[in-house]
């Protein structure tokens, strides 16, 4: 019978590495498609291939049983009943992201498996179980994660049009503080690389050291980019202007996120996967647990599938319905949303990539005033961020009590 969950789980566990595919690719490439920096068959083929590669060989092979640590791990002392539990969670979770997938609106699919953990810790443990000031922190990462993101971005475009887009020459102003831009998108790729990757972390390289070398990379990066947009002779001459260069930028910010989301979302899917497997061959399970290869690069093709097949609508959304953006836009939310992962993670505070994506978004718009925003659409995605780890919870403790009787 354990084997029968394990098909069970990789059948669902792929179904939820599609469902972050297809939800969270508008982390990384909304921005970008909206700003018409690539095109959407560019940025779903790019995405694709990073997500695989990050998930290969930047994921972590050791996950936590239990995410976040808001359940107690005591709900995995019986093997069978912790089998049921992670094969209900699996699904619930990628049952609400499909969900709102298919409303073409952008949720947090860590907060959706967070959701769906805490449904089989109060069916199986009660309400005793559950970490609830961790539960707290989730819930406060609603208001926080868009809040600080918003503010950089609209921060950042509003310094862009002050030292650039106003002058008489916006694109020999462009070019010239060229390096500065470069410079800070670098070290910010650098750091978050050091701190919010799997590979970067068992670097255990000290702030200090990542400091440093991050401050080292953007310099030399920022005047080596300079000099390969002189090769661009059309950003210069042609009609692109100022937007061009920001728009080679841009690209380069947007990749390193795919990269990244396939590194850390990957988790999502494989960790109850890994749990499943590892109870079947071993017959327990402990804090943590260890992740094959073969796992790793298996979600990573069920991302980039989803990607593929369903990662359009909600780019759409981010990237179209909310405000106009440009590259100098695009660049603003990419930098905002980057710097905001890497600033709360420092400070111990909870973020969700998405909710920062979105809360960019927000913030380049209302920069150009609050008619530039449809706010219609910003009050559906929040309202469906509030949803999801009630709806997750919940549906994961009826999953749970329909397969505890069929297995």
């Amino acid at each position: 019978m354990e084997y029968v969950i394990l098909v069970l789980g990789f059948t669902i566990g792929f179904y939820m590495a599609w469902n972050i595919g297809a939800n969270d690719v508008a982390n990384s490439m909304a921005s970008a498609v909206g700003a018409k920096a690539i095109t959407l068959r560019q940025a779903i083929f790019i995405a694709g291939i990073l997500n695989i590669v990050g998930a290969a060989f930047i994921g972590s092979h050791v996950t936590d049983t239990i995410r976040k640590g808001i359940v107690s791990p005591d709900v995995l002392n019986d093997p069978h009943v912790a089998l049921v539990g992670a094969l209900s969670a699996l699904l619930a979770a990628a049952l609400w992201v499909s969900f709102a997938t298919w409303k073409s609106l952008p949720v947090s699919t860590t907060h959706s498996i967070v959701g769906a953990m805490i449904g089989f810790g109060i069916v199986t443990g009660g309400f005793s179980v559950i970490n609830w000031s961790g539960l707290g922190a989730v819930v406060a990462s609603w208001v926080i994660s868009p809040v600080f993101s918003m503010v950089i971005a609209f921060v950042m475009f509003k310094v862009i049009v002050r030292i650039i887009l106003s002058r008489p020459d916006p694109v020999g102003t462009a070019f010239r503080f060229s390096p500065l831009f470069i410079g800070m998108a670098v070290f910010v790729v650098i750091m978050s690389f050091v701190f919010k990757t799997p590979l970067g972390k068992n670097l255990a390289l000290s702030t200090p050291m990542a400091f440093s070398s991050a401050l080292a990379c953007s310099v030399l990066f920022g005047f080596l980019g300079k000099r390969l947009l002189l090769w661009f002779r059309n950003v210069r001459t042609g009609e692109e202007g100022a937007e061009g260069i920001f728009r080679r930028i841009q690209i380069g910010t947007s990749c390193y996120v795919a990269l990244a989301q396939g590194a850390n979302d990957v988790a999502n899917a494989i960790g109850p996967l890994a749990l499943i497997y590892f109870l079947v061959t071993t017959g327990e399970a402990g804090q943590t647990v260890p992740v094959p290869y073969v796992l790793l690069v298996f979600g990573g093709l069920g991302i980039a599938a989803g990607i593929a097949m369903g990662g359009a609508r909600v780019i759409r959304t981010v990237g179209e319905r909310i405000t106009t953006l440009s590259n100098t836009r695009g660049f603003s939310v990419d930098f905002a949303a980057a710097t905001t992962v890497l600033l709360a993670s420092k400070m111990g505070l909870p973020v969700s990539t998405t909710h920062a994506a979105v809360g960019g978004v927000l913030g380049v718009g209302l920069a150009r005033g609050l008619e530039a925003v449809n706010f219609s659409v910003i009050f559906r995605i929040m309202l469906y961020w509030v949803l999801t780890v009630p709806m997750a919870a919940f549906t994961s403790m009826l999953l749970f009590k329909i397969i505890s009787r069929i297995l």
